[in-house]
């Protein structure tokens, strides 16, 4: 059975308060008993409950990150990055997947009031943020701009659907379609924008297909490739969905990149190995990760934001599915 705090206050001799006094670095105590209840907890082996300890402090050191499911690579690297820059710092971390329920959100942000998080990262579609912004704590998102006056950091996604047009036109293809994720999403917008702002150069258009980025489905992309076998570029908003194409594909008989250029989003490991390797495009998740972190707790020590809304580079990965 684990030692309490009544344990070490009995071992010690003196009353609950003035060890928690001691624990709390509150308060005066003198330096003989100071040093007995030190060496009681060591004795003991007794750990502090960080959390009550905040509710005493007001500082519990500790940030919650909300992601809306933890499947794709780009929330393990995201919430990795934002984990090595906090703990480096002296803050924990706790995540919370939401999976796109707002009754599920609804639960957390009980929880987030009931443990006193100093501050939240929002890396989801959140749709309680009105409550979620009723908490009083600095909040900053990934990804996402869900109120123009919460602090954001996101992938520059214009640029991305850009880079991608630019290189599948280069590479001689015409008629061109984008397999994006869920429409609402502000990143699968932006993509959008940039990749038929290039086209629109050109005179050409892109046919836009809806799917879930997550786990696509590949009976119905193999459909949708079957009747349209004129398509020759494709833009994939995920490395997922490309791998899923191209396997179609080259199961159909038509070869990347001879027939169909691909190029996918995210750049995860596994791309440079598949046949043939995918193009696509890298964005800075780790840094992503980690400036937010920075960001938030200059909100949470009340500094000022040189950049409300942060914007960082991406960049296209060359490979052997486009020519």
């Amino acid at each position: 059975m684990k030692p309490t705090i009544k344990d070490v206050a009995k071992k010690a001799n003196v009353s609950i308060s003035t060890v928690s006094r001691v624990i709390n670095k509150r308060g005066y105590v003198h330096e003989d008993t100071r040093l007995l209840i030190e060496k009681s907890i060591k004795d003991l082996g007794f750990v502090p409950n960080q959390l009550a300890r905040s509710l005493t402090n007001r500082s519990s050191k500790i940030i919650a990150v909300i992601v809306p499911h933890i499947g794709p690579y780009f929330y393990g690297e995201l919430l990795e990055s934002i984990e090595s820059q906090a703990q480096a710092n002296g803050y924990k971390i706790m995540f919370f997947n939401v999976q796109d329920d707002p009754e599920r959100e609804l639960e957390y942000i009980r929880f987030f009031e009931q443990y006193n998080i100093e501050g939240i990262i929002v890396a989801s579609n959140f749709q309680n943020m009105s409550k979620l912004d009723e908490i009083k704590v600095p909040i900053i998102t990934i990804d996402h701009i869900l109120d123009e006056n919460i602090p954001s950091i996101t992938a520059d996604s214009v640029t991305a659907g850009e880079l991608a047009a630019k290189k599948l036109i280069e590479g001689g293809s015409k008629h061109l379609a984008v397999f994006r994720g869920p429409s609402f999403l502000m990143t699968t917008i932006e993509r959008t924008l940039g990749f038929n702002k290039v086209l629109k150069k050109h005179n050409l258009h892109a046919d836009v297909f809806d799917f879930d980025l997550v786990n696509p489905d590949a009976k119905l992309i193999e459909q949708v490739l079957s009747a349209n076998p004129h398509i020759d570029g494709i833009f994939a908003y995920s490395d997922t969905m490309a791998l899923v194409i191209s396997s179609i594909l080259q199961r159909l008989g038509r070869r990347v990149p001879e027939d169909v250029q691909i190029i996918g989003y995210d750049n995860t490991p596994f791309v440079e190995w598949i046949h043939p390797p995918l193009t696509t495009i890298s964005q800075p998740i780790n840094l992503l990760g980690k400036q937010a972190f920075i960001n938030l707790t200059r909100l949470i020590r009340g500094d000022e934001l040189s950049t409300l809304h942060e914007v960082m580079n991406v960049e296209l990965v060359e490979r052997k599915s486009t020519r």
